[in-house]
């Protein structure tokens, strides 16, 4: 690999990064929910709460973020990102009650806007050949970060069964959760202080009249015909000029939008109506369900990381090969299967656990090859470049909507209708993507941005 393919790498690699702490902060709450449940004695509406508060934060944070992106760069707005995924996991760890750390983690969840400003800055500095990988290594560190919370969450339960004189100084075994939420802290200053040596986005740079700077970036990111390939495409742009907040928002709703943010909303709203954070935040409680210890339902849910990062490798070496929308079907019929398989298990008298867990870790195998980082990837393309930001916010917004109502609905759907009816429900939601997405999808595989921009909005899309 050359050396200007490497430092593309490197940089896509450090702003992914922010993946790794947004999977870690999503999914750590899954080991601590039980242990805040018994501590301020909550009631299955407020444990909804205390998960779903970072997704409520993220709402909010999306509707600025592109806007703030726009204005003051991807970087900076990355930086306070990793400042506020640090604050946050502080006042989670020394949160006293229960309103503390709703507060806590809704901080957390501002800083959620990674989510979308990480493939968007990766998307505008990748080559248009190798970019389907470079933007799926932000799914990869959330798969990475949903590991590695699952293996902390363990590591910790079982650490707190060891009599050490110094663990027992600190009142470890009283405050297991408390360790399992700090922890993240030390990943997010890290993540802060790389982010100082990023360079700004070429395409950012030429948005706001800087086209000097966007030009010696791409020379130092890419060999010097695909560096100067990208800039002809960049400056050949019909969206070349940074647009108003109102006049953007009234572009992204246009009628030459129109495909586009069909597009957008329907792959956003799949992605989350399936039930996947329901599965990866309350893990340990599905396991639970299925009637074994605390102990084996942990090391499950550990399980489910492991499958989780398997599948989104490979997903990275058949998304510019493969394609985008291959992999979309293939993943939704997975998923259509899988969470049929824990509905069915879940209906039976005498539950399966290995049953159960199969049909799980089948879902999020799908849901790795598929919907987690393709969605990422083609949010990234299909915007043109002067309202990517700001469209890729909107659809943020819709995407956490949604995602903020699955995890606070689920432990009333568990306590109300089961387990069985609410994975059957998730499993129609997949059938029905899986039709649209099938007829609707476009394939963005190998497509500059440019190009990209041309063919989705030119007015014959919509005749």
């Amino acid at each position: 690999m050359t050396d200007k393919l490497s430092s593309s790498w490197v940089i896509a690699f450090v702003v992914s990064l922010g993946g790794f702490i947004f999977g870690f902060d999503a999914s750590v709450i899954s080991g601590v929910i039980g242990f805040v449940e018994q501590e301020f004695n909550l009631t299955s509406w407020q444990q909804g709460f205390v998960v779903s508060a970072p997704t409520l934060g993220a709402i909010l944070a999306n509707f600025g973020a592109g806007y703030f992106s726009d204005r003051l760069g991807r970087k900076p707005v990355l930086i306070i990102i990793a400042i506020l995924y640090s604050i946050s996991a502080l006042l989670s760890a020394f949160a006293f009650s229960y309103s503390m750390l709703v507060l806590a983690r809704f901080i957390g969840g501002l800083a959620f806007a990674s989510l979308i400003l990480g493939p968007l800055y990766i998307a505008e500095i990748s080559p248009a050949a190798k970019r389907g990988r470079f933007v799926s290594l932000n799914q990869l560190n959330i798969m990475i970060g949903f590991s590695a919370a699952y293996f902390a969450n363990y590591f910790i339960l079982k650490l707190a069964q060891v009599d050490v004189y110094l663990l027992d100084l600190v009142n470890f075994k009283q405050h297991i959760w408390r360790w399992m939420l700090g922890i993240e802290a030390v990943p997010a200053i890290i993540y802060a202080c790389l982010l100082a040596f990023v360079p700004r986005s070429p395409r950012w740079l030429v948005l706001n009249n800087r086209p000097k700077e966007a030009k010696q970036i791409l020379a130092r990111m890419m060999q010097p015909e695909e560096a100067q390939r990208q800039w002809q495409e960049i400056s050949a742009s019909q969206c070349s000029e940074q647009l108003p907040l109102k006049l953007g928002l009234s572009k992204v709703f246009s009628s030459k939008m129109r495909m586009v943010l069909t597009i957008g909303l329907l792959v956003g709203i799949i992605q989350q109506i399936t039930g996947i954070n329901a599965v990866y935040f309350y893990a340990p409680t599905i396991f639970e369900q299925t009637g074994i210890g605390k102990d084996a339902a942990f090391a499950q849910a550990a399980m489910v990381g492991v499958v989780n990062l398997v599948f989104t490798i490979i997903a990275m070496l058949l998304i510019d090969r493969l394609g985008r929308k291959p992999l979309m079907i293939i993943g939704l019929i997975g998923v259509t299967v899988s969470m049929s398989v824990c509905a069915y298990g879940f209906s039976q008298a005498q539950y399966d656990p290995r049953l159960i867990l199969g049909g799980i870790l089948g879902f999020v195998a799908s849901f790795a090859i598929s919907l987690g980082p393709v969605m990422w990837v083609l949010l990234s393309e299909i915007f043109p470049n002067n309202i990517r930001a700001l469209g890729i916010a909107v659809v943020g917004v819709i995407n956490s909507v949604v995602s903020y109502i699955v995890q606070l609905l689920f432990p009333w759907q568990l306590e109300y209708l089961g387990a069985s009816v609410t994975f059957a429900i998730y499993a129609g939601f997949a059938l029905v993507g899986l039709l649209l997405v099938s007829r609707i999808l476009p394939e963005t595989r190998g497509v500059s941005l440019e190009q990209l921009e041309q063919r989705l909005t030119r007015e014959q899309a919509y005749a």
